[in-house]
């Protein structure tokens, strides 16, 4: 039997899930309307006020919001709580220009902390755990988001954050870490660091990883659990909706994501056209916030591709559930035609002996035509290996790329250590033709 922080609303019949829905669409509806000029002549442009909300099929008929216009808006724009009420702002790195911000009222803090802890319980984590919180604390809401929820689960966390990886690791061992929260690619970097370090992670009291901020496959899940000895989760969030603890995966299946839908109102389109696809169907994840007062936000495009399944969970919570995000309509690398998600290639090589999980895609173009090289690290045993094994190894990469995503590369294979490691998002392109 699966363990709920708050069994009533996680496990609510979809009948009086979609009530509650269309009460605080309407809800919020009529606050944007009131309060945040941009939704007023924005709802004003296609003709639409709050009172023609009459089901939840009629959010098809609102307009949507991009980060664009966040940047627009900046910073307090979209805010539709006076900064009176506003206890906390974050914002996301901004990769171009100014960062998003956000504002968090009271109430809006005590929801996220709620999501938050629900969340650690789908995924295992319960009130005597020693959550070893490796998210990093600031602006971005990572860290004081893992924080909140842990301390709204009653359970013990270490605020350690970023950085620092040998500390990172004698601290796990000495205060008996159950529980990790940091990006995926981090995990592996500790696990690297142990390793090197002479420390078995294996051995110690980890139980749970709970690890977002960046997409991930499958494939990676496997290493990690192999590497680290854990059940590895997969969290997500995005701040502008936020922070994490939007969905999550459930230990029981590890299929898919949970989303908190008494909170958030999520549809799947297609990003070409804006239309809704059928469901089960791929296409870009936008996010309608119920709940929020300092910034709720109407159609939010993450720019994230996934599906949406209602199919029964074994954990038997009634919450939709969101696929494993795939990339990104906007981090998609289009080479010569062909659509490429950086998870693609990095599910192609966690299946591959001898090489390491931690790789770079350099896009670059000559003669007007687009090349892709891929630099990945190759284990101590290949390395020191004769050349015709390197050689040997390299091409069969190259065709496994090109048979399974169509798309033809140059593999260079690089020493151990030799990629920069991130103790955040990690960094996979690089992508030159935009310089």
């Amino acid at each position: 039997m699966a363990n709920y922080f708050n069994e009533e609303f996680e496990t609510l019949p979809r009948a009086a899930l979609e009530a509650l829905q269309l009460k605080r669409l309407q809800s919020t509806v009529a606050r944007v309307y009131a309060n945040v000029p941009f939704y007023k002549q924005s709802f004003d442009a296609v003709g639409i006020k709050p009172e023609d909300i009459k089901s939840l099929a009629d959010l098809q008929r609102l307009p949507f919001t991009t980060k664009q216009n966040m940047r627009d808006s900046y910073p307090y724009g979209l805010f539709a709580a006076s900064m009176d009420e506003i206890v906390r702002i974050h914002a996301s790195s901004g990769t171009t220009g100014k960062p998003t911000v956000v504002g968090y009222t009271q109430k809006d803090i005590e929801i996220w902390s709620e999501l938050m802890a629900r969340s650690f319980m789908a995924a295992g984590a319960h009130k005597g755990d020693i959550i070893h919180n490796a998210y990093g604390y600031g602006l971005f809401t990572g860290g004081l988001g893992a924080h909140y929820g842990a301390e709204k689960l009653g359970a013990s966390v270490i605020p350690i954050s970023g950085g620092n990886t040998k500390r990172q690791i004698m601290i796990m061992q000495d205060f008996g870490s159950t529980v990790l929260t940091c990006t995926p690619s981090y995990s592996l970097y500790l696990a690297e660091e142990a390793a090197a370090e002479g420390v078995d992670i294996k051995s110690s009291k980890l139980r749970v990883g709970i690890f977002g901020a960046e997409p991930w496959s499958e494939a990676m899940r496997g290493e990690i659990e192999a590497n680290l000895g854990l059940d590895a989760i997969d969290i997500y969030g995005l701040s502008e909706i936020m922070g994490p603890g939007v969905a999550i995966e459930c230990i029981e299946e590890k299929h898919g994501l949970h989303i908190w839908e008494d909170h958030f109102l999520p549809e799947i389109i297609n990003p070409e056209t804006g239309q809704l696809v059928a469901e089960g169907e791929k296409g870009e994840l936008v996010i309608t916030t119920i709940t929020k007062q300092g910034i709720p936000l109407i159609r939010y495009r993450t720019r994230d591709i996934t599906s949406i399944s209602y199919a029964p969970c074994a954990c038997g919570r009634s919450h939709g559930r969101i696929a494993r995000m795939s990339g990104r309509s906007d981090d998609m690398l289009i080479i010569r035609g062909v659509n490429v998600f950086p998870s693609q290639i990095e599910s192609i090589l966690v299946r591959v002996e001898g090489v390491e999980p931690h790789y770079l895609l350099i896009v670059d173009r000559k003669d007007n035509l687009d090349t892709l090289e891929v630099q990945v690290e190759v284990n101590e045993g290949i390395f020191s290996d004769e050349i015709k094994v390197l050689q040997t190894l390299s091409r069969q990469i190259e065709k496994e790329i090109k048979d399974m995503l169509g798309v033809t590369c140059t593999v260079k294979l690089v020493e151990p250590k030799t990629i920069q490691r991130s103790e955040g998002k990690a960094q996979r392109v690089k992508d030159n033709r935009k310089l």
